[in-house]
């Protein structure tokens, strides 16, 4: 029996030209790993576990990675799969994650005959030597070709990925990048403060680093949050900002505590009340044991009702306090009162008729606000 309401389906490719300085994500360098088609297979093999269940799908996004760098003949393959097993909705929202260097028309082409109506493309500075930093691949004029390319073919939805508080940026130099970038007019931006992860390059040599200071972060957040106002996007989520009607559906399952089913390496799913992961090694992956999580836990009462208050509150509308009642059977003004009273009073939270949320200053600061009151 085909479930009630449509979900989301994350596949994960973990093939890089090379791993950024900062990532953290299972990526590893293509040239030098001998288990690409083996993955493929074994990916393919694990989207076909759900077959017969009549799955609903209505967004499907391609994360990694770089999944730009599937050719067009494994793309087909994996789709193929995909179809074979989910019942895909007419109206599906379905972004691949690209990098502009592994961009050309023929994989665009291959990719919107497969359905994908989004891409999301990963910029994150205009300026060179802060991309050099970072470690990217591309440099600006290499976006554009891949963003014009894009247009060209008929990708009518697109979203840009940049980064804040990168070692090198200074006020005057993020100020450009966002001015360029909305010069272009894509229909979405995500806009990603750095965040240190251990094992990183960036995290081994961060004593070595030019990074902005504090007050130049915060500064850079504020200024974003004004500058992409005043140019029509809509500060829909903590790191993300879009036309109207152009928010991310796919990243909406996940905030608003909707199921999502993930797939391949490092993928986490939510669905019949369950979470489960895999982990990160691909030769334990490549083996197909498919019933073999890293990570696998039924969602208690207690894990709900943190996870409803967390992730609504990344978004501006917030969340409703008789969604939550009915959930849980509990005010939540009632039992939050003190906290809540002190972050009104602050200029963290706003209370507007069944609507808990953040203010701008309250998502600068969100993480502390959202340990407080859970």
């Amino acid at each position: 029996m085909m479930t009630t309401k449509p979900i989301g389906l994350y596949v994960h490719i973990p093939f890089c030209i090379r791993k950024c300085n900062y990532c953290d994500f299972a990526s590893f360098n293509c040239s030098r790993i001998s288990w690409r088609e083996e993955y493929i297979d074994a990916l393919c093999g694990e989207i076909l576990t759900y077959k017969g269940r009549k799955i609903s799908v209505d967004s499907i996004f391609f994360g990694g990675g770089t999944p730009s760098l599937l050719t067009p003949l494994e793309f087909e393959k994996i789709m193929s799969a995909i179809r074979e097993t989910f019942v895909i909705s007419t109206s599906t929202e379905f972004t691949v994650e690209a990098n502009p260097k592994t961009l050309n028309k023929e994989k665009l082409d291959a990719f919107i005959k497969c359905g994908v109506n989004r891409l999301s493309i990963g910029l994150q500075s205009i300026h060179e030597n802060e991309m050099k930093t970072l470690g990217r691949i591309h440099n600006f004029d290499d976006f554009l070709v891949s963003y014009n390319l894009a247009r060209e073919c008929g990708i009518e939805n697109i979203n840009v990925d940049l980064m804040y508080a990168i070692p090198e940026q200074t006020m005057v130099s993020f100020e450009k990048t966002l001015s360029k970038v909305c010069d272009l007019s894509p229909e979405h931006i995500s806009l990603y403060g750095l965040i240190l992860e251990e094992g990183t390059d960036f995290y081994n040599n961060r004593e070595s680093l030019n990074f902005p200071g504090e007050d130049s972060e915060c500064d850079m957040y504020y200024f974003a949050c004004e500058y992409l106002k005043k140019r029509g996007y809509s500060h829909y989520e903590i790191s993300n900002y879009a036309k109207n009607g152009y928010e991310c559906q796919h990243n909406l399952k996940y905030w608003q505590s909707e199921e999502y089913i993930g797939v391949g390496l490092a993928a986490y799913s939510y669905f019949e009340g369950k979470r489960f992961g895999r982990g990160k090694n691909p030769e334990e992956y490549i083996k197909k044991n498919y019933t073999q999580y890293e990570y696998a836990e039924e969602i208690d009462d207690s894990e709900r009702k943190y996870e409803f208050v967390m992730l609504g509150l990344r978004l501006s509308e917030g969340f409703s306090l008789s969604d939550y009642k009915a959930r849980f059977g509990e005010d939540f003004i009632d039992s939050h009162k003190e906290i809540v009273d002190k972050h009104i009073f602050l200029g963290n939270i706003l209370l507007i008729d069944d609507s808990l949320k953040l203010t701008e200053q309250g998502f600068y600061i969100s993480n502390t606000i959202i340990n407080e009151l859970i």
